[in-house]
């Protein structure tokens, strides 16, 4: 049986880094899940140190569209190599882009894709490892939108750790094993 794993963390938490030290197979599925904005250099940067921190050995798989990332997941088999997901916020922020939820729209859509997105979490053949932003430590945002991000990103990752069998939160860079 394959193994699950949610690592969440604050924003520059050492999340990543964390999730990709926890495999060690040469061959990894990385699935990147943040979209490319055009004329965001800042952004670029970002993903270009993500980039080259992995190795080599690594498939990079872009994600981009909601349906993607669930279909990855279910067509797995056990004998496939890990899949690391980077990360379920990025690819949180997409499906609300799509369903246009920043407007109050597509409340159905955001809640079709997360129960797709649990489902084939759940049922993935191999080894998965699963980064999220953890945003429900207090800060409230000021605005609507900021609001509906956290509360559907904190609604999400619950409903993830449900369906995993590890959940480790890291806090200034220090792991802490919640499952």
């Amino acid at each position: 049986m394959s193994s699950r794993t949610l690592v969440l963390g604050g924003a520059r938490s050492g999340k990543s880094a964390h999730a990709e030290g926890l495999l060690t197979d040469a061959a990894v599925t990385y699935v990147a899940t943040a979209r490319r904005y055009p004329g965001d250099p800042d952004w670029d940067a970002r993903i270009a140190l993500h980039v080259a921190r992995r190795p080599s050995t690594w498939h990079t798989v872009e994600a981009p569209a909601p349906a993607d990332l669930p279909a990855l997941l279910t067509a797995t088999q056990y004998e496939d190599p890990p899949i690391l997901v980077d990360d379920l916020s990025t690819w949180l922020v997409g499906v609300l882009d799509d369903a246009d939820a920043w407007e109050g729209h597509g409340a159905d859509f955001v809640e079709r894709n997360v129960d797709e997105l649990v489902r084939s979490a759940a049922r993935c053949r191999t080894r998965l490892v699963l980064v999220t932003a953890e945003v429900g430590l207090g800060v409230v945002p000021s605005t609507r939108s900021g609001r509906l991000f956290r509360d559907h990103l904190g609604a999400l990752n619950s409903r993830v750790a449900e369906v995993c069998d590890e959940v480790v939160l890291l806090v200034a860079g220090i792991p802490l094993r919640l499952r």
